[in-house]
Protein backbone atom coordinates (compact mmCIF):
# COMPACT_ATOMS: atom_id res chain seq x y z
CA UNK A 1 0.00 0.00 0.00
CA UNK A 2 3.40 1.99 0.73
CA UNK A 3 3.99 2.54 -3.01
CA UNK A 4 0.63 3.28 -3.98
CA UNK A 5 0.02 5.72 -1.37
CA UNK A 6 3.53 7.54 -2.08
CA UNK A 7 2.17 7.92 -5.92
CA UNK A 8 -1.24 9.24 -4.88
CA UNK A 9 -0.42 11.42 -2.48
CA UNK A 10 -0.13 15.42 -3.19
CA UNK A 11 2.03 15.99 -0.34
CA UNK A 12 4.40 13.66 1.42
CA UNK A 13 6.64 14.36 4.43
CA UNK A 14 8.88 11.96 5.89
CA UNK A 15 10.48 12.05 8.87
CA UNK A 16 13.71 10.72 9.93
CA UNK A 17 15.26 9.16 13.12
CA UNK A 18 18.61 7.56 14.03
CA UNK A 19 18.04 4.61 12.37
CA UNK A 20 18.15 6.42 9.17
CA UNK A 21 21.89 7.15 10.44
CA UNK A 22 22.81 3.64 11.78
CA UNK A 23 22.17 2.66 8.25
CA UNK A 24 25.18 4.89 7.06
CA UNK A 25 27.67 3.12 9.92
CA UNK A 26 27.00 5.72 12.31
CA UNK A 27 26.46 4.82 16.38
CA UNK A 28 23.38 5.46 17.66
CA UNK A 29 24.38 7.42 20.89
CA UNK A 30 21.27 7.11 22.04
CA UNK A 31 21.45 3.59 22.87
CA UNK A 32 25.14 2.68 21.82
CA UNK A 33 27.18 0.86 24.34
CA UNK A 34 30.00 1.64 23.29
CA UNK A 35 32.25 4.59 23.52
CA UNK A 36 31.58 7.86 25.42
CA UNK A 37 28.23 7.11 26.13
CA UNK A 38 29.34 4.11 28.06
CA UNK A 39 31.97 6.09 29.65
CA UNK A 40 29.60 9.20 30.31
CA UNK A 41 26.11 10.59 31.62
CA UNK A 42 25.22 12.58 28.38
CA UNK A 43 22.81 14.45 30.32
CA UNK A 44 25.96 15.69 32.16
CA UNK A 45 28.57 15.70 29.38
CA UNK A 46 26.39 16.66 26.72
CA UNK A 47 24.29 20.00 28.45
CA UNK A 48 24.22 23.52 29.08
CA UNK A 49 25.51 23.03 32.25
CA UNK A 50 28.63 21.18 31.19
CA UNK A 51 29.29 23.67 28.48
CA UNK A 52 29.07 26.68 31.06
CA UNK A 53 30.92 24.97 34.07
CA UNK A 54 33.32 22.44 32.20
CA UNK A 55 34.06 23.11 29.19
CA UNK A 56 37.14 20.95 28.12
CA UNK A 57 35.39 17.77 28.50
CA UNK A 58 32.24 19.23 26.58
CA UNK A 59 34.89 20.05 23.83
CA UNK A 60 36.72 16.62 23.92
CA UNK A 61 33.12 14.60 23.77
CA UNK A 62 31.56 16.25 21.03
CA UNK A 63 35.18 16.74 18.91
CA UNK A 64 34.65 12.89 19.19
CA UNK A 65 31.27 13.08 17.63
CA UNK A 66 32.04 15.80 14.84
CA UNK A 67 35.19 12.91 13.88
CA UNK A 68 32.89 10.65 14.36
CA UNK A 69 30.31 11.72 11.89
CA UNK A 70 33.00 12.55 9.13
CA UNK A 71 34.19 9.42 9.21
CA UNK A 72 30.76 8.36 7.31
CA UNK A 73 28.48 9.68 4.83
CA UNK A 74 24.98 9.06 3.50
CA UNK A 75 23.60 5.30 1.98
CA UNK A 76 21.60 5.31 -0.80
CA UNK A 77 18.31 5.76 1.04
CA UNK A 78 19.36 9.47 1.47
CA UNK A 79 20.22 9.79 -2.09
CA UNK A 80 16.57 7.88 -3.12
CA UNK A 81 14.94 10.68 -0.52
CA UNK A 82 16.90 13.28 -2.07
CA UNK A 83 15.79 12.32 -5.42
CA UNK A 84 12.32 12.18 -4.65
CA UNK A 85 12.19 15.83 -3.61
CA UNK A 86 13.32 16.95 -7.29
CA UNK A 87 10.76 14.55 -8.89
CA UNK A 88 7.90 16.01 -6.75
CA UNK A 89 7.20 12.96 -4.72
CA UNK A 90 8.30 14.16 -1.39
CA UNK A 91 7.51 17.71 -0.22
CA UNK A 92 9.10 17.74 2.87
CA UNK A 93 11.42 16.30 5.16
CA UNK A 94 11.54 16.58 8.77
CA UNK A 95 14.75 15.11 10.98
CA UNK A 96 15.75 14.12 14.19
CA UNK A 97 19.02 13.24 13.07
CA UNK A 98 22.14 15.84 13.49
CA UNK A 99 24.41 14.38 11.03
CA UNK A 100 23.77 17.11 8.17
CA UNK A 101 23.22 13.31 6.07
CA UNK A 102 20.29 14.25 4.10
CA UNK A 103 21.59 17.92 2.77
CA UNK A 104 25.23 15.54 1.99
CA UNK A 105 22.63 13.63 -0.27
CA UNK A 106 20.87 17.01 -1.82
CA UNK A 107 17.51 17.42 -0.04
CA UNK A 108 17.10 20.71 0.26
CA UNK A 109 13.75 21.03 2.21
CA UNK A 110 15.19 19.88 5.45
CA UNK A 111 13.70 20.68 8.99
CA UNK A 112 16.58 20.06 11.77
CA UNK A 113 15.05 19.89 14.78
CA UNK A 114 18.11 18.70 16.66
CA UNK A 115 20.38 21.03 15.10
CA UNK A 116 23.17 19.81 13.14
CA UNK A 117 27.19 18.84 13.89
CA UNK A 118 28.03 20.28 10.26
CA UNK A 119 27.81 23.32 11.78
CA UNK A 120 29.67 25.42 14.97
CA UNK A 121 28.73 28.71 16.40
CA UNK A 122 29.74 31.01 19.36
CA UNK A 123 28.09 30.72 22.21
CA UNK A 124 29.13 34.73 23.20
CA UNK A 125 27.95 36.42 19.79
CA UNK A 126 26.66 33.73 17.64
CA UNK A 127 28.98 33.62 15.03
CA UNK A 128 28.59 30.47 12.44
CA UNK A 129 31.60 28.30 11.62
CA UNK A 130 32.32 24.98 10.03
CA UNK A 131 33.02 21.63 12.31
CA UNK A 132 36.30 21.64 10.17
CA UNK A 133 37.06 24.31 13.65
CA UNK A 134 37.14 21.08 16.04
CA UNK A 135 38.74 18.91 13.55
CA UNK A 136 41.77 20.85 13.50
CA UNK A 137 41.52 21.83 17.55
CA UNK A 138 40.15 25.63 17.30
CA UNK A 139 37.50 26.23 19.82
CA UNK A 140 37.52 29.89 20.09
CA UNK A 141 35.94 32.40 17.98
CA UNK A 142 37.58 35.80 17.34
CA UNK A 143 35.59 37.24 20.16
CA UNK A 144 37.18 34.78 22.64
CA UNK A 145 33.40 33.17 22.61
CA UNK A 146 33.64 29.30 23.21
CA UNK A 147 32.93 27.37 19.82
CA UNK A 148 29.83 25.27 20.60
CA UNK A 149 28.28 22.33 17.92
CA UNK A 150 25.02 23.67 16.57
CA UNK A 151 22.77 21.64 17.73
CA UNK A 152 20.87 21.13 20.83
CA UNK A 153 21.87 20.19 24.17
CA UNK A 154 19.73 18.86 27.34
CA UNK A 155 18.59 21.43 28.97
CA UNK A 156 18.22 23.36 26.12
CA UNK A 157 14.80 24.23 23.83
CA UNK A 158 14.01 22.88 20.29
CA UNK A 159 15.05 25.99 17.75
CA UNK A 160 11.57 27.70 17.16
CA UNK A 161 12.10 27.54 13.10
CA UNK A 162 12.19 24.08 12.69
CA UNK A 163 9.59 23.80 15.37
CA UNK A 164 7.46 25.55 13.63
CA UNK A 165 8.43 24.43 10.06
CA UNK A 166 7.69 20.49 10.98
CA UNK A 167 4.83 21.49 12.53
CA UNK A 168 3.46 23.15 9.01
CA UNK A 169 4.29 20.58 7.51
CA UNK A 170 2.93 17.64 9.31
CA UNK A 171 -0.38 19.60 9.15
CA UNK A 172 -0.13 19.85 5.19
CA UNK A 173 0.89 16.32 5.16
CA UNK A 174 -1.22 13.55 3.00
CA UNK A 175 1.13 10.98 3.47
CA UNK A 176 3.38 11.07 6.58
CA UNK A 177 6.26 8.26 6.56
CA UNK A 178 8.35 7.75 9.63
CA UNK A 179 11.59 6.39 8.87
CA UNK A 180 14.13 4.79 11.74
CA UNK A 181 12.96 6.37 14.51
CA UNK A 182 11.26 5.18 17.86
CA UNK A 183 9.15 8.10 18.65
CA UNK A 184 10.47 8.13 22.48
CA UNK A 185 11.62 11.56 21.92
CA UNK A 186 9.04 14.13 23.06
CA UNK A 187 8.19 16.69 21.12
CA UNK A 188 9.13 15.95 18.04
CA UNK A 189 7.65 12.41 18.40
CA UNK A 190 4.38 14.16 18.45
CA UNK A 191 4.32 15.00 14.90
CA UNK A 192 3.53 11.83 13.06
CA UNK A 193 -0.08 12.35 15.82
CA UNK A 194 -0.53 15.84 14.40
CA UNK A 195 -0.45 14.95 10.60
CA UNK A 196 -2.88 11.80 11.67
CA UNK A 197 -5.16 14.30 13.31
CA UNK A 198 -5.36 16.33 10.08
CA UNK A 199 -6.34 14.26 8.07
CA UNK A 200 -2.93 12.05 6.50
CA UNK A 201 -2.22 8.63 6.01
CA UNK A 202 1.07 7.30 8.72
CA UNK A 203 3.19 5.24 7.94
CA UNK A 204 6.05 3.54 10.66
CA UNK A 205 8.89 1.87 9.13
CA UNK A 206 11.01 0.88 12.31
CA UNK A 207 13.26 -1.95 13.42
CA UNK A 208 11.30 -2.58 17.05
CA UNK A 209 7.79 -1.63 17.32
CA UNK A 210 6.98 1.95 18.69
CA UNK A 211 4.11 2.95 21.05
CA UNK A 212 2.79 5.19 18.16
CA UNK A 213 2.55 1.99 15.79
CA UNK A 214 -1.66 1.84 16.69
CA UNK A 215 -1.87 5.12 15.30
CA UNK A 216 -0.71 4.16 12.32
CA UNK A 217 -2.03 3.01 7.93
CA UNK A 218 0.70 1.22 7.96
CA UNK A 219 3.61 -0.66 10.26
CA UNK A 220 6.54 -2.15 8.62
CA UNK A 221 9.47 -3.99 11.09
CA UNK A 222 12.46 -5.91 10.30
CA UNK A 223 13.62 -3.79 7.29
CA UNK A 224 16.51 -1.84 6.38
CA UNK A 225 15.48 2.16 5.19
CA UNK A 226 17.70 2.12 2.58
CA UNK A 227 16.08 -1.72 0.53
CA UNK A 228 13.16 -0.53 1.25
CA UNK A 229 13.35 2.67 -0.20
CA UNK A 230 15.04 0.92 -2.86
CA UNK A 231 11.97 -1.07 -3.69
CA UNK A 232 9.64 1.74 -3.17
CA UNK A 233 12.22 3.60 -5.85
CA UNK A 234 11.16 1.13 -8.60
CA UNK A 235 8.98 2.46 -11.62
Amino acid sequence: MLKKWLRESSYTVVFTGAGMSTESGLPDFRSSKQGMWNKKDPSKIASTTALNNNVQEFIAFYRERVLGVKEYKPHKGHFILADWEKQGLLQYLITQNVDGFHQQAGSENVAELHGTLQKLHCQSCGKEYSSEEYIHQEYYCSCGGVLRPSIILFGESLPEPAFQTAYEQAMRAELFIVLGSSLSVTPANQFPLIAKEHGSKLVIVNMEKTDFDIYADEVIHDRKIGELLAELDTK
